[in-house]
């Protein structure tokens, strides 16, 4: 029964391997997505890739279909029984301690266990194995680490990790970040977007690229990008990109003239000090009812405002309150908008 109900739960994650696949539920919880794997699969296409920390499967799974050849290995017996059930007799798989190197030659794909009882293990030195000694073992090697996607920035560099830091989302949800060692990076921080909709194949931007993103007032549109571009704080390199602005330096909100392809918007109908009695008229005014509140920046709980205001029209509308200026002389601001879709 544990089976059958785990199949169903990894059908829209992992896709066709869910069918006859073997899980355990904490394993089912940290396998990576099918996209992000197959993602991070084209990155390694052509290497000989070596997954310490195999699990069931999952990762190997989609690297088959790239590398030129691949071998895994985990401690648990029982997640590599069933990862030789899952992929079958054709490929390479033995019992081994991630800290204990087995190969040469090989890039090194790591997923630390972040979970223990159902619980997510937050620093990295709780991973298991940690990642302080994952680092140490693997240093001047090939070596790619599937991350929590909140992982400190600055206690990475603390570490001595010196590579590119991806932070990727899948649908708009972020999903992980992953780190690349050097010999393996493209820049230092990379944000990628799978999948953003039906017909879009996602997006990456990087450190490298221009950063020239202005600081204006509201136009027609304000953006909230995705969540890996702000997590890798990349989002004046989106800005840039797409030929929009910042509302203000130090928060995350852009506006522009038109919509960047495939992505969500908020047209700008009205631009007010946030007040809430000020607010509740304005939204009245527009007829509005269902009402998506979005906040940067400023103190307001989206589900009380929400709550407060005691909305009763038929237009779904959404409202952007964030801070403009700087702390000291900002003002909380409210621009009531319609989204896109």
């Amino acid at each position: 029964m544990e089976t059958t109900l785990l199949r169903r739960r990894a059908a829209d994650k992992l896709g066709v391997h869910a069918c006859d696949w073997l899980f355990t539920d904490e394993a089912l919880q940290q396998a990576t997505a099918a996209q992000v794997a197959a993602h991070r699969a084209r990155r390694l296409a052509g290497f000989v890739v070596h997954d310490v920390t195999c699990s069931i499967g999952t990762e190997l799974a989609a690297l088959r279909a790239t590398a030129a050849r691949v071998v895994g290995s985990d401690i648990d017996p029982v997640r590599l029984a069933m990862a030789r059930h899952n992929l079958g007799a054709a490929t390479d798989l033995c019992r081994a301690d991630a800290l204990r190197p087995i190969t040469r030659d090989t890039v090194v794909v790591v997923d630390p266990a972040r979970r223990s009882n159902g619980r997510r293990r937050v620093r990295p030195a709780d991973y298991q194995p940690g990642l302080g000694p994952l680092l140490d073992t693997y240093r001047g090697r090939d070596l790619v680490v599937k991350c929590s996607p909140g992982i400190d920035f600055d206690e990475l560099s603390r570490l001595g990790f010196d590579g590119e830091i991806e932070v990727t989302s899948l649908r708009g949800s972020v999903r992980e970040a992953c780190l690349w060692s050097a010999g393996l990076a493209g820049a230092r921080r990379r944000a990628t977007m799978l999948a953003r909709g039906e017909f879009d194949h996602g997006e990456e931007v990087t450190d490298a690229d221009p950063d020239d993103c202005p600081v204006r007032p509201a136009g027609r549109w304000i953006v909230d990008p995705d969540g890996a571009v702000v997590r890798a704080g990349l989002v004046r390199h989106y800005g840039a990109r797409h030929g929009l602005w910042q509302l203000d330096p130090d928060i995350a909100y852009l506006s522009g003239a038109r919509l960047p392809p495939g992505v969500r918007g908020f047209e700008v109908l009205e631009q007010l000090a946030f007040d809430e009695r000020r607010l509740r008229q304005a939204l009245t005014r527009l007829d509005c009812g269902a009402l998506e509140v979005l906040v940067r920046g400023v103190r307001v709980d989206p589900d009380e405002l929400r709550r407060r205001l005691r909305l009763r029209g038929s237009r779904p509308l959404s409202v952007v309150v964030t801070r403009i200026g700087s702390r000291s002389a900002g003002r909380a601001t409210a621009y009531v908008c319609c989204p896109s879709r």
